[in-house]
């Protein structure tokens, strides 16, 4: 397995493989791998000739500055896990002053409103930082295809967004949300929760769940109050947000629609933020 830390040599041996008629998929991350992230890669591997993984910590997505300092973080272990999958897996994994010169910000953004709601209410700037740092890995790599989970339904979305406003020449890859057997969707973030904290946040999934089960019988008003009734039942939950949106431009809405939806959560398990969302037609 080849791993580079700068993007010239990185750079050089992908000009290799373009060379040789190579096609090349690419997942990001920003690492604590886990069965999630490597569908994804599974998935890359089963499609294209040479896979990358970038492993990169993006700074400026990031609202909270000790958010940023406590991220789980073990090298050693996400390389580990992807020369168990394949030993001809390139990694990124690059510091920041090699994607980031003089100021680390973000750059700014039109993404046609897909990250004025959820995320892009709760988050601020968030989008914008990960438009910069996907932005920065689709030029410097330019792979032939991206695979990103639809666990983080709301930035697929801007992603596409990204690649159609920028005219990147790659195809992104929608991958299925990868859950626990309990239903909880996998994530970095559980690292950070015990496991009484685990079995509490698979009400979310619950709560999902239960949208997808009455959207035909009872309005989306309803659904919403009935499940802010339940979680708040639960004193480790704090329900940030529920909300049914177009799947397509990502607005709420009220009624139920002929445009496919989806319903969205956010919610602080015993202070850890989880997100999740379900188609639900």
């Amino acid at each position: 397995m080849l791993v580079f830390r700068d993007i010239s040599t990185l750079q050089n041996h992908l000009r290799n493989l373009k060379n040789n008629n190579k096609i090349i998929g690419f997942v990001p991350t920003m690492g604590a791998l886990h069965k999630g992230h490597l569908s994804l890669v599974n998935k890359s591997i089963s499609q294209n000739d040479s896979t990358v993984v970038s492993i990169f910590i993006n700074p400026t997505q990031f609202n909270n500055v000790d958010d940023l300092k406590t991220y789980p973080s073990d090298i050693n272990k996400d390389l580990e896990l992807l020369r168990s999958i394949s030993d001809k897996i390139i990694v990124f994994n690059p510091e920041s002053d090699e994607l980031y010169s003089g100021d680390i910000k973000p750059d700014q953004f039109n993404f046609n409103e897909l990250d004025r709601y959820m995320e892009g209410e709760f988050r601020g700037n968030h989008f914008a930082g990960v438009a910069t740092v996907v932005s920065k890995l689709f030029s410097l790599i330019k792979a032939d295809y991206a695979y990103f989970g639809e666990k983080d339904f709301q930035q697929l979305r801007i992603i596409e967004n990204l690649i159609k406003e920028k005219k990147f020449k790659i195809k992104l890859i929608r991958c299925e949300t990868i859950r626990s057997e309990d239903g909880l969707a996998l994530s970095s973030r559980n690292n950070k929760l015990n496991f009484s904290s685990k079995k509490i946040a698979t009400n979310l999934f619950k709560a999902l769940n239960f949208a997808k089960e009455k959207i035909d019988v009872l309005c989306i008003d309803e659904i919403q109050q009935k499940i802010s009734d339940n979680l708040s039942n639960f004193k480790e939950i704090e329900l940030e947000y529920f909300v049914v949106a177009d799947e397509k431009n990502l607005k709420p809405i009220k009624h139920k629609q002929a445009e496919k939806c989806r319903a969205f959560i956010a919610a602080y398990i015993s202070g850890i933020r989880l997100i999740d969302n379900l188609k639900l037609y």
